[in-house]
């Protein structure tokens, strides 16, 4: 159980801190750009790894048997 010294402390301490707070003046700060750069460094690096392992696939499509029959007898059908 903490102090009631402590506790008298951060009850006379929050209503300061919550009054000197300007809500139109809120910024994410040092570690909201630190975050943000960490992400983006992770992200730039994640999509470098993609495109090299990418680069490694050897895709060669099989030919469809059924689409492999010539379009020939559209040219045979009556017209209307």
């Amino acid at each position: 159980m903490p102090s009631m010294s402590a506790h008298l402390a951060l009850t006379q301490l929050v209503p300061f801190a919550a009054e000197e707070l300007d809500k139109n003046k809120v910024t994410p700060g040092v570690l909201g750009f630190v975050v943000f750069a960490v992400l983006a460094l992770a992200v730039w690096m994640l999509m470098k790894s993609m495109n090299r392992h990418m680069h490694k696939v050897d895709f060669v499509e099989a030919p469809d048997p059924a689409g492999a029959a010539p379009a020939a007898p559209a040219a045979d059908s009556p017209k209307k």
